[in-house]
């Protein structure tokens, strides 16, 4: 997923960076490290933000709902912050 968003993003925004990578061979390794990178930063910070709110296990036993909703939102912000400090810079 990750390693995707940023294809695309160095196609449209960072061509030159693109092509170099694409004609030196480093390419697929350079996106597998940033796929990796990534979802290593994510899993932190939605570790991170579960403890910080006080999500847990508890939780979604008693409210399996609201659990759902505040870990959804955790998961999106964790995604906006993985995008803008790596992916689309």
């Amino acid at each position: 997923m990750w390693g995707q968003r940023h294809l695309r993003y160095l196609k449209e925004y960072r061509r030159g960076i693109y092509l170099n990578l694409l004609t030196s061979g480093r390419l697929n390794d350079y996106l597998a490290d940033i796929e990796e990178q990534a979802q290593e930063r994510f899993e932190r910070i939605v570790e991170q933000m579960k403890q910080t709110q006080g999500v847990t296990e508890q939780l979604k036993s008693e409210n399996t709902l609201e659990w759902i909703g505040r870990i959804n939102n955790i998961q999106a912000c964790a995604r906006e912050i993985v995008n803008k400090e790596m992916i689309y810079q």
